[in-house]
C-alpha cells in the first residue's frame, strides 16, 4: 500500500517502489557493504543484485505517514558488522524522512553474506 501524506494543498502518494529505491541507494552508500541481496526462489540462495535492481534487495511496508524497512545486504569481509549496519539505518533513515517527509518507525538490516574475495 504506497504512503499517503496530507499538505495544506491535498494529499501526496507515495509508492513502496519509489521508497525502497530510495533506501537501496542510500545504504550502497554506506562503507563496507558490497550490494544488496535477493533470494533466488529456485535454489534459496542469496545473489548480489546489480545497481538497477537495489529495490529488489528492500521490503518497504507503510501504514499512512509512516515506513517500515527491511535491508538484506551483502558486506565486506573484516567490517564490523554492527557499526556498517548501524551507518546504513540511520543514512537510510535520514534519506527517507528528508526526500519524503514520511516517518521511518524502522529500519531492519539482514546480513545476508559477507563477500571474501573481489
Amino acid at each position: 500500500m504506497p504512503a499517503k501524506t496530507k499538505s495544506e494543498y491535498g494529499y501526496i502518494t507515495i509508492e513502496d517502489s519509489v521508497i525502497a529505491t530510495i533506501a537501496g541507494l542510500s545504504a550502497m552508500e554506506s562503507y563496507g557493504i558490497v550490494g544488496m541481496a535477493s533470494k533466488n526462489a529456485t535454489d534459496g540462495f542469496f545473489e548480489l543484485l546489480k545497481w538497477e535492481n537495489l529495490a529488489k534487495g528492500v521490503k518497504v511496508y507503510t501504514k499512512n505517514d509512516e515506513v517500515e524497512v527491511d535491508l538484506h545486504v551483502i558486506l565486506e569481509y573484516g567490517v564490523r558488522i554492527s557499526v556498517v549496519a548501524q551507518n546504513i539505518i540511520e543514512k537510510v533513515k535520514f534519506n527517507i524522512e528528508n526526500l519524503t517527509g514520511l516517518k521511518v518507525t524502522k529500519v531492519n538490516v539482514f546480513v545476508q553474506g559477507i563477500r571474501v574475495e573481489k
